[in-house]
């Protein structure tokens, strides 16, 4: 087993160059406020509301830098309190996802029709540490949670890139397990 990071991916929106345009003003660009773990992506000082069927929740992190597609990004408590039907996708692949909510900027109001995920687990691993341990994107692997909440972690979805090596796990996940951010698992592969 070997000892990884896991770091526990709270809510928040992706969004495109042109929904943030519509959302904050023409001219608006993301402002970071702390860099993330993974090399380029940072949380922003942008925050919006989700307006779901049932429910509404206030000052949503965007999280940079502006993607092709607007995408919401929750754990599936969050997805039932807005009234949402949770899909589990990986992250960017949100073909066939529904919308139903709306996202309130400053300036506007969009309608998303889809790109409303729930993120599947996933690891992230640098080309070079995933060559050494005979892994590639798409594969799937297994954690396990010591402590007095332990947990395996099945179905976790391999991503091989410009990485820092860490698993994301959603807050639902991480308070079923008893987990703090950066706290270390072990990788079962």
């Amino acid at each position: 087993m070997k000892k990884v990071i896991a770091e526990i991916s709270a809510r928040h929106l992706h969004i495109s160059q042109k929904d943030l345009a519509k959302l904050f003003g023409a001219s608006y660009k993301l402002k970071p406020i702390k860099d993330l773990s993974q090399p380029g992506e940072f949380a922003s000082s942008a925050m919006v509301d989700l307006i779901g069927p049932k429910n509404k929740m206030a000052k949503v992190r965007i999280v940079g830098p502006v993607r092709p597609k607007t995408q919401v990004e929750l754990s599936a408590t969050d997805a039932r309190y807005l009234g949402i039907n949770p899909v589990f996708r990986v992250s960017g692949d949100t073909s066939g996802t529904p919308g139903g909510l709306v996202v309130k900027g400053p300036k506007a109001k969009i309608n998303l029709t889809s790109g409303v995920i729930v993120a599947l687990r996933h690891l992230h691993l640098p080309t070079d540490q995933a060559k050494a341990w005979g892994l590639k994107t798409g594969d799937i692997v297994r954690a396990v949670v010591r402590g007095p909440r332990s947990l395996v972690f099945d179905g976790i979805v391999v991503r091989v890139g410009n990485y820092q090596t860490r698993i994301h796990l959603d807050t639902d996940e991480g308070n079923a397990a008893g987990l703090l951010s950066c706290s270390k698992i072990d990788l079962d592969i």
